[in-house]
């Protein structure tokens, strides 16, 4: 009777060790389980978009002179090539009228030559380019900054035919400072040298003089406005 009593209480001993052996163990805290994943606010994300979204540099008659100097010392190329819906032709820009020729090298880059017209053709004298009566246009304008540059008509260059130069603003000029955002291309044979010492050649064009010639013979209006839009449909600097 006492051997049956003491196998019991073994037994009972026994199943109650294999149950607690048996039982799941929780290896977290009790802090892992219920604390949830800490929400950190989108400070990344935030200071990305900071970092991405760049000061807008907007060139004025105070900084355009020192921006264009310091801008022209880090220029390669002196190459432009303007394609139009009659053709394409390339301009060399000459390195000793540096103001210009870092102004118009920025416009290029900064795409705004893109979708402007040769405005204004006058037969066997001039094409001029650089604008439209379009609100991408005057977009690019008034981002880029409004100014004027100084005329740099002691360096040689003369008004050959296939010479790039700019023209003069008309609003409140009387030092004949130049209108950056257009330009103009002498077609007259050999020149027009009456032009020399009021305007800034800077400029030539070295292939598809053709074009040139093209674009002038368009049709134009009596205000020398051609009849049918000839677009610049591109600029870019070639390395």
């Amino acid at each position: 009777m006492l051997q049956k009593a003491f196998t019991f209480y073994t037994i009972i001993l026994l199943l109650f060790l294999v149950a607690c052996k048996d039982s799941p163990k929780n290896t977290k805290s009790s802090e892992e389980i219920v604390t949830p994943q800490k929400n950190t606010p989108k400070t990344d994300s935030i200071s990305k978009k900071k970092e991405l979204k760049e000061e807008k540099f907007v060139l004025t008659e105070d900084n355009a002179i020192d921006f264009f100097f310091n801008y022209n010392k880090t220029l390669k190329e002196n190459k432009v090539k303007i394609t139009t819906n009659h053709g394409s032709f390339t301009l060399e820009l000459f390195n000793n009228v540096p103001y210009h020729k870092a102004n118009f090298i920025y416009l290029t880059k900064k795409g705004y030559f893109n979708n402007t017209y040769f405005h204004r053709i006058v037969k066997n004298f001039i094409i001029q380019g650089g604008n439209a009566d379009n609100v991408e246009t005057s977009k690019k304008r008034r981002e880029i900054g409004r100014y004027l540059l100084p005329p740099d008509t002691r360096k040689g260059h003369k008004h050959h035919r296939g010479v790039i130069s700019m023209p003069s603003s008309e609003i409140n000029n009387p030092h004949m400072l130049a209108s950056p955002y257009e330009f103009f291309i002498v077609v007259t044979k050999p020149g027009s040298y009456h032009l020399d010492g009021n305007y800034t050649p800077f400029g030539k064009v070295i292939k598809g003089m053709d074009v040139v010639d093209i674009i002038n013979a368009q049709p134009v209006d009596s205000g020398d406005w051609p009849v049918n839009n000839v677009i610049i449909l591109k600029a870019e600097v070639l390395k």
